[in-house]
């Protein structure tokens, strides 16, 4: 082996070892979710203390456990609090895990700041945008993932369903595309920032300790590449390029601030995306009749992906901080206090959702909240779509009669908050 292909494995192999121990953080202690929000949705409109906490035992806000804690289960009640955000706010997560981010988060803006960091940053994810990348991130798909496993007839696609948002982002992102080795080591520092938000104390101080080092190391990753488009004159239609280009009122983004808010939207770029993959292909290829009509009806496609975000939400739940005190039900909230969202929960509330514990891709649309909703809704969600979109044609076409292993276990999704399969081991002609 030699010394670059030993270098690649390696770095493959961390960015599995950070993608499990992300997983392993945020498994929780059940894998009975959905049957304890059902039991509040029926009994307890709102929950007072840390229902995440005790229920789920997943981390939520490192450091900041001793506010006030409520959490909200309805559709009507999530849907209510997160696109209020003048009441229910998000800085509180620049006190905890945002602190490495030099106040430049995104995520952890409120108000007029969020509103303009927001509106420069849009307008490149927009849909009309975002699909002029559809060429590149279908080729990667391809060229890149899927042919080179087409002789063995059989593959863990969840290999491909790791690497392959990596790879599709981080070129888009404008890193060079002919060291995909480095896109590895880019991606476990993306995972390594989450690092910091631990559950036990005696783990926090390491965990902060690392997400450091690895915020640091990407910040400086881009912005030398922020520094050689710059000098190049941006022209390009990479992400960087486009945040250079980006104007609001008569506003532009320094070297600085492009690099500190690409760097923001990293660590959920590919893994949530291969934790929604996941999910899509185990209802593709588990429910009896669903891969053939997909296959022959490719304009189900999204409708399978937005059913798998909505039926398994990668990321379970979404807190806030209430400004003022906060009237819900009878239950009165004090300012200052956190309200967690119980995102599974909402997504599976019979008031707004027929059979909503059916995976069904007919169902009439209406919003859920897999990727968020209101002022905060996640800015790279029609990125995720399209690379998932891409990714599930490639493997329709390019692998005939594709099907589960029956020498191998099934898929299973699972874990208390960030939910998905660890394994989806296929076979085909």
């Amino acid at each position: 082996m030699n010394t670059t292909t030993k270098t690649t494995t390696e770095n493959a192999q961390k960015l599995e070892a950070a993608y499990a121990s992300v997983s392993d953080l945020y498994r929780g202690k059940t894998d009975d979710l959905y049957a304890a929000c059902r039991e509040m949705r029926k009994t307890t409109r709102v929950y007072e203390g840390d229902f995440i906490a005790k229920f789920l035992g997943v981390p939520t806000n490192a450091g900041l456990q001793t506010r006030p804690t409520y959490a909200v289960f309805q559709y009507q009640d999530v849907m209510n609090v997160l696109k209020d955000a003048n009441t229910f706010t998000s800085g509180f997560i620049l006190e905890g895990m945002g602190k490495v981010w030099d106040g430049l988060m995104i995520l952890g803006m409120d108000g007029e700041a969020h509103r303009k960091v927001r509106a420069l940053l849009q307008p490149a994810f927009m849909p009309e945008n975002v699909n002029k990348w559809r060429p590149k991130i279908d080729r990667v798909a391809r060229e890149d993932f899927i042919m080179p496993l087409l002789p063995d007839k059989k593959a863990d696609l969840m290999e491909m369903g790791l690497n392959f948002p990596v790879r599709a982002m981080y070129a888009l992102v404008g890193f060079p595309e002919d060291n995909p080795d480095q896109y590895n080591q880019y991606a476990v520092w993306a995972l390594s920032m989450l690092a910091a938000n631990q559950l036990d104390k005696a783990k926090a101080e390491e965990g902060r300790r690392v997400a450091a080092i690895a915020v640091k190391s990407l910040y400086d990753a881009l912005m030398e590449q922020v520094q050689r488009r710059r000098a190049e004159g941006a022209t390009g239609d990479d992400l960087i390029t486009r945040l250079m280009n980006a104007e609001y009122e008569g506003h532009k983004l320094d070297d600085h601030e492009v690099a500190t808010f690409a760097r923001s939207l990293l660590p959920a770029a590919g893994e949530t995306t291969t934790r929604t993959f996941s999910a899509a292909m185990t209802f593709l290829l588990t429910i009896p009749g669903l891969l053939d009509r997909v296959r022959n009806d490719r304009n189900l496609v999204p409708k399978l992906i937005d059913e798998a975000v909505r039926f398994e939400p990668s990321s379970t739940f979404k807190v806030r901080e209430t400004s003022a005190d906060v009237q819900i039900g009878d239950v009165t909230i004090p300012k200052g206090s956190f309200v967690q969202c119980m995102v599974a929960s909402a997504n599976r509330d019979e008031s707004a959702f027929e059979n909503p514990d059916v995976f069904d891709i007919d169902r009439r649309q209406k919003p859920s909240f897999g990727f968020g909703f209101g002022p905060h809704m996640c800015i790279g969600q029609f990125v995720a779509k399209l690379e998932l979109n891409c990714a599930i044609n490639g493997i329709l076409d390019l692998m005939p009669n594709v099907r589960l292993d029956p020498e191998q276990p099934a898929p299973k999704i699972e874990g208390a908050h960030l939910r998905g399969a660890k394994s989806v081991h296929v076979i085909w002609d």
